[in-house]
């Protein structure tokens, strides 16, 4: 069974940058597809980026493209989430997720199978 466990949130200043990581366990991550989804307080959880299973394809949401990439080390099984020019309203809880030989390309919660349990970015004014 995969495991994922998210690090690198913390605190910014708008304008500043953080590299989230989400380190997979109990299988390769280049048979995954990976992607990056956040949950505001009182807000729907909602997709910010993905790649398909092998690495050539990466989906972002619209308020966050030029601002953010994924991107995945196979060396060390671990899939990071770069983000620059951070706003307040990036503020939330980031969650990594995975799907077996997936497309990677689905933007609602149902598409993915496997979770982690969450890192929380907060970006001041």
């Amino acid at each position: 069974q995969v495991q994922l466990v998210e690090s690198g949130g913390g605190s910014v200043q708008a304008g500043g940058s953080l590299t989230l990581s989400c380190a997979v366990s109990g299988h390769t991550v280049s048979s995954y597809a990976m992607g990056w989804f956040r949950q505001a307080p009182k807000k729907e959880r909602e997709f910010v980026a993905s790649m398909n299973w092998n690495g050539q394809k990466t989906y972002y949401t619209d308020s966050v493209k030029g601002r953010f990439t994924i991107a995945r080390v196979p060396a060390k099984n671990t899939v990071y989430l770069q983000m620059n020019g951070l706003k307040p309203e990036d503020t939330a809880v980031y969650y990594c997720t995975g799907n077996y030989l997936g497309d990677g390309d689905s933007w609602y919660e149902g598409g993915w199978i496997s979770w982690g349990q969450g890192t929380q970015v907060t970006v001041s004014s």
